[in-house]
């Protein structure tokens, strides 16, 4: 065992990065730690290529054992079970800037699995994950055209953060993950609170910089302790074959791409794909060709002419300009009996989006490494296979639909009011039913109006918009509001969502090998063009929060007793609260601080509990007349119940005004009496007349 070791300075933390000691019949392995949060990434390569398939099978699997934090999982078996969302997400942040770096044509299964062994509970393990990753394969010795380095970008007080802390992310206006290789920048990944475009360029261009220090000491462990580079050389294109599907389907699929209906559109690309394999496959006899082969070069022939096009400045797929955006629908108020609902539709992309209320009871339990947490704003998003004309399998969510959710979750969180300020648990559910490009941005102008139309009180209407580009040596084209097919053909999907004041989430995936800071910089201008024309198409259905909640949502109603209060209000065994909850049809949740939050069906349910509450923590006051019931009779007064659980004594000499013997002479048990309070001690005890009631109601 030789065991090779490199260590370097992260912002605050010093990051190890360790190979050859652990896993070691992993065809890469790093035990990669950033102060004491330890992952263990791991790389296997299959030596051998499937030749049935047409695509890289590459998996990444994050995950987070328990133990990690000390802690044990909650639930029934007590054992880590189905990936949950932050490891969904994480192994797509993993993925991403990964997966553009292996070569065109590589068909090896290659699964990396990154597991984290030991937790600082106040450091994502994101970023020492990504950079171990990208190490175990710097030293397989898999064809990969890395190392990639990642750091986690923060901003406050004018200036940017590395890798902070998640206290200090708390108060940070953006949490910016950025990885890349030594020469450029491959993914973005941000929430922001309404940053400027230069601010998030800028937070882009200080994390490219400030990565090249992992970069440099993962070459140096793979110089070191890398395996020997496996030998792979793409297959060529037969050049009879690219000419012989040059010549007789160009004007063909030249044309195809002209039809501006996408259904249309991919019949008559499918066809010519189809007469493609039907006249040159086979590859039994001469002049034909495997059928494999064949459609192989047809894709690349798509993919030239239609790059070629927007290049040469002709007219996109749909007719549009690079900055035009499609024609935008906007409807609110679709579904009778819902709390909030819109329909968002840019072009053939078209989302039913649906808010729904709930009280803080419903917020979501998140059991992770760091602590276990409750989250009051759920954003989840469907793409059922009848969106895309197709007929498929409906299961759990996958990978993309916890991802484009989550992306459309960063963009919305900035503008929603605090807990404080609006106490429900809300819940949005983005349905596409139509896609086209850029449903996850439709999600989030959906989710903004839908929101608004329910009540919410947002600080302001949030829109997003999804950037392309097609670049080929010097020359380059960014696109507008892009189609999925440009999406596929082109090199890059560049997601901004915001306000009109500024960006609140930023997503970018290169296909290439990066991209410079000038298409950087361009592409957020468009976007921000291309934003504050979709926000004014909303704006002119819906431009603000409507002044009350939906009448279909749960009405609330917000107390503040005394803190010494709440018992009296539960009662004993939770009896008088449960009494209130089942006469009223009201919830009641009541918090140590004295706050009391009453959620009701309707109005008047809601008046009724609050009626209760009131009574129940309500204070005797001085000089106030109230008709009470004599609970118990002794023989210097009586005990008389004036409000809920609170009885004041009714001493024998302020019964009548003449001389009293005996109690019972004047008062028996179970008696409503009129009283009136005389006075209140420092031990709450509270005095009470019966003689003086006329004097005091004579002085109203």
């Amino acid at each position: 065992m030789n065991p090779v070791r490199k260590e370097f300075q992260f912002g605050d933390h010093r990051v190890v990065l360790e190979t050859n000691k652990i896993a070691r019949q992993a065809t890469g392995a790093v035990m990669a730690s950033m102060g004491d949060t330890v992952v263990l990434c791991t790389v296997v390569a299959n030596p051998k290529p499937n030749p049935e398939q047409d695509f890289f099978p590459l998996t990444v699997n994050y995950q987070e054992k328990f133990y990690a934090a000390g802690k044990i999982p909650g639930g029934f078996p007590r054992r880590e079970g189905r990936p949950s969302d932050k490891e969904t997400l994480t192994s797509r942040l993993i993925d991403r800037p990964i997966r553009p770096l292996f070569p065109d044509g590589f068909r090896n299964a290659v699964q990396i699995i990154a597991t984290v062994m030991s937790v600082d509970r106040d450091m994502d393990p994101d970023i020492i994950s990504l950079i171990g990753s990208s190490a175990a394969l710097a030293v397989s010795g898999i064809p990969f055209a890395g190392p990639i380095g990642a750091v986690r970008v923060g901003y406050s007080n004018g200036r940017y953060l590395l890798n902070p802390s998640y206290e200090v992310l708390e108060k940070s206006a953006l949490n910016m993950v950025v990885a890349g290789t030594e020469s450029a920048v491959l993914m973005v990944e941000s929430e922001a609170k309404e940053l400027s475009e230069d601010q998030m360029l800028g937070g882009v261009l200080y994390g490219h910089v400030e990565m090249q220090s992992a970069i440099a000491a993962i070459k140096e462990l793979a110089a070191e302790a890398g395996r020997p580079r496996w030998e792979f050389e793409p297959a060529q294109t037969d050049p009879a074959l690219a000419e012989k599907i040059a010549d007789s389907l160009t004007a063909g699929i030249g044309d195809a791409y002209r039809m501006t209906d996408k259904q249309q559109r991919q019949n008559a690309v499918r066809a010519l794909r189809d007469q493609a394999v039907a006249e040159l496959g086979g590859g039994e006899e001469d002049g034909q060709f495997d059928d494999a082969d064949v459609t192989e070069a047809f894709h690349k022939l798509e993919k030239h002419i239609v790059r070629k096009a927007v290049l040469d400045g002709q007219p996109r797929i749909d007719g549009r300009d690079t900055k035009t955006v499609r024609p935008i629908v906007v409807e609110v108020g679709v579904l009778p009996k819902t709390h909030g609902s819109a329909l968002f539709q840019r072009g053939e992309t078209q989302a039913i989006v649906v808010a729904t209320l709930g009280t803080l009871r419903d917020a979501k339990l998140v059991e992770a490494l760091e602590a276990t947490t409750k989250d009051n704003f759920m954003l989840h998003y469907n793409f059922p296979p009848y969106s895309v004309g197709e007929e498929g399998f409906l299961g759990s969510p996958k990978r993309r639909e916890i991802g484009h959710g989550n992306l459309a979750r960063r963009g919305i969180a900035a503008c929603l009011p605090s807990e404080e300020a609006f106490p429900y648990t809300v819940r949005v559910v983005s349905e596409i039913t139509e896609s086209n490009g850029s449903s996850s941005m439709a999600t989030v102008c959906g989710s903004s109006l839908a929101l608004m139309d329910a009540g919410v009180p947002m600080k302001a209407p949030v829109a997003g918009i999804a950037m392309g580009l097609v670049k080929d040596g010097e020359r380059f084209a960014v696109l507008s509001d892009i189609l999925g097919d440009e999406d596929h053909l082109g090199d890059m999907d560049f997601k901004v969502a915001g306000t009109a004041r500024g960006v609140t989430a930023l997503q970018m995936d290169i296909k290439i090998d990066g991209i410079t800071e000038q298409i950087m910089e361009m592409a957020l201008s468009q976007a921000l063009e291309g934003r504050m024309h979709i926000l004014g198409e909303m704006n002119k259905v819906l431009s603000a929060s409507r002044s009350q909640v939906s009448d279909n949502a749960p009405t609330m109603a917000e107390l503040k007793v005394n803190p010494d209060k709440i018992r009296d209000i539960i009662g004993k065994g939770g009896a008088t609260i449960r009494a209130i909850v089942e006469e009223t049809g009201a919830e009641v949740d009541v918090e140590d601080d004295g706050s009391v939050r009453i959620y009701a069906e309707d109005g008047a349910a809601k008046d009724a509990a609050v009626s209760r509450i009131q009574a129940i923590t309500a204070e005797a006051e001085v000089g106030k007349i109230y008709r009470g019931r004599v609970e118990r009779i002794v023989d210097f007064g009586a005990f008389v119940n004036i409000l809920p659980g609170r009885d004041g004594l009714l001493h024998i000499s302020q019964i009548a005004k003449e001389r009293v013997e005996k109690v019972t002479d004047y008062l028996k048990e179970g008696q409503e009496v009129e009283v009136v309070c005389l006075d209140t001690d420092q031990r709450g005890r509270i005095k009470l007349s019966m003689k003086e009631v006329a004097n005091y109601a004579t002085a109203d």
